[in-house]
């Protein structure tokens, strides 16, 4: 596998998941779409508003850090070694 095809496999892992970042972090942050999620997963855990809150601000922060080292630093790093 030459640097060129990994390059660009890299280039579309970012390009996917940073649109499903947006896409999930957008979803999350409006209203009526955190209010359904919350409602789904508090009839299968006992868990309280502000600790959901927390949970979905860390799996926002978690995946945008997995994005960044899986994707984009690899990306960048061929992008400057090609």
């Amino acid at each position: 596998m030459d640097i060129q095809t990994l390059t660009r496999f890299f280039m579309w892992c970012t390009i996917i998941d940073g649109a499903m970042f947006v896409l999930s972090a957008t979803m999350l942050m409006l209203s009526p779409v955190s209010d359904l999620v919350y409602r789904i997963h508090s009839r299968w855990f006992s868990i309280s508003r502000e600790t959901f809150n927390v949970a979905i601000y860390s799996f926002i922060g978690f995946f945008k850090i997995i994005v960044l080292v899986f994707n984009v630093v690899p990306y960048v790093a061929l992008l400057i070694v090609g």
